[in-house]
């Protein structure tokens, strides 16, 4: 059965490390709207109580109406903490599933972080910001949002490149610390740096930052299909705690970019 206290827990610290920038709700839905970033974690609704069911249809149609009103497509992020009903809901209407992401947990208190090269966080964000567009190969004009997204988080955060001589920003990873717990987040290597080890480099770097800093647990999201992803995590000891996905209306899948 499914641990539903941890899923509150890393929930929430998932929500404080990637704020939303307009946060409201409807009973314990809470509906996450940013007009600067695409990114579904920021632009949906999260249900967040099993028991909380009632009068769908309306909630979902008034959920849809500030949507519309911030030209963003009605997404649901369906977690274990959603009610069976929703997605019972969403299959009888013909919502999608449009993908699934892992949510996975290690203790970090006795990990050898010790073979690489120490890397100290960088404090400038908008340079983080540079390199990891750069990085994850994104569009340039995400800028002013990424960083926006940024500038909001409150728990310490730590921004790590990994650059090469000659080559630049490699690997990229920002790390949230909050009370006793890490997550790590918009990790990655550059297209055509891979398979070299700069990404094992860059976790191990934020890990050991976190652990100094007083972190017993790291956690983290990764999409289910990443398979070269899930196993270097695996390999640091984390495991998968609970999943979720994302339910979107057939009329508007593939008209928000997954960022």
């Amino acid at each position: 059965m499914q641990d539903l206290a941890i899923v509150r827990r890393l929930e929430a610290v998932g929500f404080r490390a990637w704020p939303a920038a307009s946060i409201q709700y409807d009973g314990s839905w809470q509906i996450r709207l940013t007009a600067g970033h695409p990114s579904k974690r920021l632009n949906s609704v999260n249900p967040l109580d099993p028991s909380d069911h009632g009068d769908v249809e309306a909630r979902v149609e008034r959920a849809a109406q500030r949507f519309r009103a911030y030209g963003r497509p009605l997404v649901f992020r369906q977690s274990p903490l959603a009610p069976p009903q929703l997605d019972s809901y969403f299959d009888a209407h013909g919502w999608r599933r449009v993908e699934e992401t892992r949510v996975m947990m290690a203790d970090i208190s006795e990990l050898n972080l010790d073979d690489v090269l120490d890397h100290l966080p960088i404090r400038e964000i908008g340079r983080y910001v540079d390199a990891s567009i750069l990085v994850h190969g994104r569009d340039p004009a995400l800028k002013p949002g990424l960083t926006e997204v940024l500038s909001s988080i409150r728990p310490t955060s730590g921004f790590f490149v990994i650059e090469e001589p000659n080559a630049g920003p490699v690997a990229t990873a920002l790390c949230v610390h909050d009370n006793d717990m890490a997550g790590i987040f918009e990790l990655a290597t550059r297209s055509d740096c891979r398979r070299k080890g700069h990404g094992r480099q860059v976790v191990i770097t934020a890990l050991r930052w976190a652990r100094m800093r007083g972190a017993k647990k790291a956690w983290l999201q990764v999409e289910a299909d990443n398979g070269p992803a899930v196993g270097l995590y695996e390999s640091f000891g984390f495991d998968e705690v609970y999943r979720y996905d994302y339910r979107q209306a057939p009329d508007t899948v593939g008209k928000d970019p997954n960022v």
